[in-house]
């Protein structure tokens, strides 16, 4: 093969490239035809490229910078198109837009990974392994991401430093009012009140902690495992004159004791790994007092995507949250039924929702890229954020992922013995 090769299927196209390039290259191509959903335009050395049918979806161009950009596709299939662009080899003129195309999309581009792709999956599963979520490994795969600098995260979120979905439940909300609009929401579903003794698992940098004594007088107990997020959470509650009402824990959840009459997770069980959801609500459930209610907030997939998502190393496991799967509700259910008495009560969806909150938290990535370039990221930690966060947001608008919150009970164990009075009250209510 030379460097003037013509490629099967790309008509009339002269590849100036070494022959695994060219070889790369045409596999891609042959895929992308049979995209069905939305137009992709696929710009290279002067040429463009175009797959999909239009009036069908979305509309989204890649330029190839690099014909890396090919092998890296070929071999690393999805992981390897985010690598990519880590790399600088492509941009895309909308990267949300290509996104919601690959999700619109994902039955024809998930069978990029049974050719030369299948050669780095088992590494890419292997390499998952080793993250599994012992204590020692739960405190890594969390420092791995969260440790990455309070600073950091300071300038992508607001000022609540909440990093979980918001409630955008009125127009014209900024981040932060949405941010609140959500701790009000898991106030209310909890029936917080002043007599309440509330353990958070998964502290982040305290936003509900503070809010909730703010808001309710109640008392909050709140353990992390990110150093990080430890140290900036206690500075805040000191700072707010907090300090008798909020005890922040740098402690894995499975090695807390005692008794809360509430139990609150806000998008921390996704961190766990499948292999420890029973321990996880075996352990939230020997805290809570019998007829306690928990509210557990939680992303989630479809049930019928679920086993095949948690055998599978996607970008977000590889290169953002080292040892973390995403639950679906049944496995949530199944897990809490064969492990605890916790029972569910309610079922709120807000998924719809965090596609607007990751648009923000783009936004505010992009608006400021030199001051994160100033504290000493390198461009391709800044496009691995963006490519992650275009990622999700895509998943959220097309429901291809959700979001929860659960409200649960824990069984009383005797008979005759009532559930907390306050909490029946807000049921009923």
């Amino acid at each position: 093969m030379n460097d003037t090769t013509l490629v099967s299927g790309v008509r009339g196209t002269a590849l100036a490239r070494l022959p695994f390039d060219a070889l790369a290259r045409c596999l891609l191509f042959a895929r992308l035809a049979h995209l069905d959903r939305g137009v992709l335009r696929v710009r290279d050395g002067g040429e463009t490229h175009v797959f999909g049918a239009e009036r069908t979806g979305v509309d989204a161009t890649i330029d190839v910078l690099d014909p890396a950009f090919y092998v890296d596709t070929a071999l690393g299939g999805s992981v390897g198109v985010g690598e990519s662009y880590m790399a600088g080899h492509w941009r895309a003129d909308n990267l949300t837009a290509l996104m919601r195309l690959m999700v619109d999309n994902r039955e024809t581009l998930e069978a990029m990974e049974t050719g030369l792709a299948r050669v780095s999956a088992p590494v890419r599963r292997a390499a998952h392994w080793l993250h599994r979520n012992t204590r020692g490994g739960a405190r890594r795969n969390i420092a791995a991401h969260y440790d990455a600098g309070n600073d950091f995260f300071a300038l992508v979120l607001d000022e609540t430093m909440m990093y979980s979905c918001a409630l955008f439940d009125r127009p014209g909300m900024s981040l932060a009012e949405a941010s609140t609009a959500k701790l009000d929401a898991v106030c209310r579903r909890l029936a917080l009140g002043p007599a309440d003794h509330v353990l958070e698992i998964g502290t982040g940098w305290g936003g509900f902690a503070l809010h909730a004594v703010r808001a309710t007088g109640c008392r909050v107990t709140t353990t992390t495992i990110s150093r990080s997020q430890y140290e900036l959470a206690s500075e805040r509650v000191c700072a707010a004159g907090l300090d008798g009402h909020v005890t922040v824990l740098l402690e894995d959840y499975r090695d807390l004791a005692g008794t809360y009459d509430k139990v609150v997770s806000i998008e921390m069980i996704e961190a766990i790994g499948h292999r420890q959801f029973e321990e996880f609500f075996r352990r939230c459930a020997a805290r809570l007092v019998p007829g306690g209610p928990m509210l557990l907030q939680s992303i989630t997939i479809a049930d019928e995507r679920y086993a095949a998502a948690r055998d599978d190393v996607d970008f977000i496991k590889r290169h953002v949250f080292p040892g973390c799967c995403i639950p679906s509700v049944g496995a949530l259910v199944a897990a809490m039924a064969s492990a605890s008495d916790l029972r569910v009560v309610r079922i709120d969806e807000i998924g719809p929702h965090y596609a607007t909150t990751l648009a923000r938290w783009r936004e505010n990535l992009l608006r400021s890229v030199d001051a994160v370039r100033a504290l000493g990221y390198p461009d391709s930690f800044i496009r691995m954020w963006e490519f992650y966060l275009c990622y999700c947001e895509a998943g959220f608008a097309a429901r291809a992922l959700g979001d929860v919150q659960m409200l649960l009970v824990r069984a009383p164990r005797l008979i005759g013995l009532r559930p907390n009075q306050r909490f029946r009250e807000e049921r009923q209510r």
